[in-house]
């Protein structure tokens, strides 16, 4: 992975952990502003290395129903990672969650071709794998998400009290 992919995932990391992180603390009186700064970069860390990690799963999970013997891998270029960028900078709600998700389509829509050729799949089937990994990993970064602002509200809480 070049130097510029790797700028481009970071930077888009810390974008959809701000877009996602402000919103949930911007209503609650009880967060300090340090602590969501102190947030922010190793969420907005997980973020791009869950990025990062979503044409490696899409590539894994497309290996059992390959027609040819597996190649290199799937991997972003930074053609591929601009549109991601874009997508994480209008994270932002104020922006529109269906724009957003609209454009995460669009960037998955991307990483299908590559896979297809790669892996000798259909499009449909390297789309089905693209989405799937895409939906588990953005599940999985919502829960831990949602348990680490869960326990940062518990924590100021107890504090207060």
């Amino acid at each position: 992975m070049s130097s510029t992919v790797v700028v481009l995932l970071l930077f888009a990391g810390v974008s959809e952990a701000a877009g996602r992180i402000l919103p949930l603390v911007a209503g609650r009186p009880g967060m300090s502003r340090t602590l969501v700064a102190g947030l922010l970069l190793p969420a907005g860390l997980v973020e791009g290395v869950v990025f990062a990690l979503w044409p490696l799963t899409a590539w894994t999970m497309a290996k059992p129903v390959m027609s040819s013997p597996p190649g290199t891998g799937l991997v972003w270029t930074p053609g591929l990672v601009a549109p991601l960028v874009l997508a994480a900078v209008l994270a932002f709600p104020l922006l529109g969650p269906l724009l957003h998700f609209t454009l995460f389509v669009g960037v998955g829509a991307g990483l299908v071709g590559p896979l297809a050729t790669a892996g000798g799949l259909g499009w449909w089937s390297a789309a089905g794998c693209v989405a799937v990994a895409g939906a588990g990993l953005g599940l999985a970064v919502e829960a831990v998400r949602r348990l680490v602002v869960r326990i940062s509200t518990t924590e100021a809480r107890g504090s207060i009290a």
